[in-house]
This record gives structure tokens, sequence and C-alpha cells, in this order.
């Protein structure tokens, strides 16, 4: 097996699943858009509870699904790519908070 390892960047979104852009579920839209400019990876957690800029608390229960549980999204790619998509979040999030971190990526594959 062989593993690189190069710089890159983490970007955390923290909205909830009340969030929409242009009719769609934030969330889902920002996905999409990740596959679209080709980032390497994105993925939706979510939250049991939380709260953000409105200071309540939300809760997210098993059974039904509270409109407004909190949602993060993890997209991780080079510096480079997440450059790229930050002026699209700019667009997207109008409510919620973006954490933008320095991480060390480690690719593993199995030789051919």
């Amino acid at each position: 097996m062989a593993n690189t390892r190069e710089p890159g960047k983490l970007v955390r979104i923290h909205c909830t699943e009340a969030d929409r852009w242009q009719g769609e579920k934030l969330y889902e839209a920002i996905v999409k858009r990740c596959q679209e400019l080709g980032i390497a990876g994105a993925t939706v957690y979510r939250g049991f509870e939380g709260f953000g800029a409105s200071t309540v608390i939300h809760h997210s229960h098993r059974v039904a699904l509270h409109p407004h549980a909190p949602i993060m999204i993890s997209i991780i790619d080079s510096a480079d790519a997440i450059a790229g998509l930050i002026p699209e979040l700019d667009c997207m999030v109008q409510q919620g908070l973006v954490a933008i971190s320095d991480v060390e990526i480690v690719r593993f594959r199995q030789d051919a």
C-alpha cells in the first residue's frame, strides 16, 4: 500500500436543517456545488443538539427530525481548491458559521 501526504484545508460549515439556497436545502446545494467544482470530498453530519447565532438550543430527536436540527458540512481539499470554493460559500451561506483549518491530508492507495 502506498500513501502520500500533502497540506490541505478543512472547511466546516455550521448551519441548520431549515437553511436554504435557491429553494434547495443548503447542505445539499453545497455538496452538489463541491462536486461540480471537483472538490476532493464533502460529508454532511446531522447533530442531535446545538445552537448558533440565535443562541436558541435546537434539539434533534431520533424519531422525528426537527426542522432546525444542527447540520455540519465537512469539506476537504487542497488550499487552491478551497480558495476557489470560498466565493461560492460567500453567496450561499446567509446565516451560519464557516471554519477553515490547515490540515495534513494522507491519501491511502492500494498498489495496482
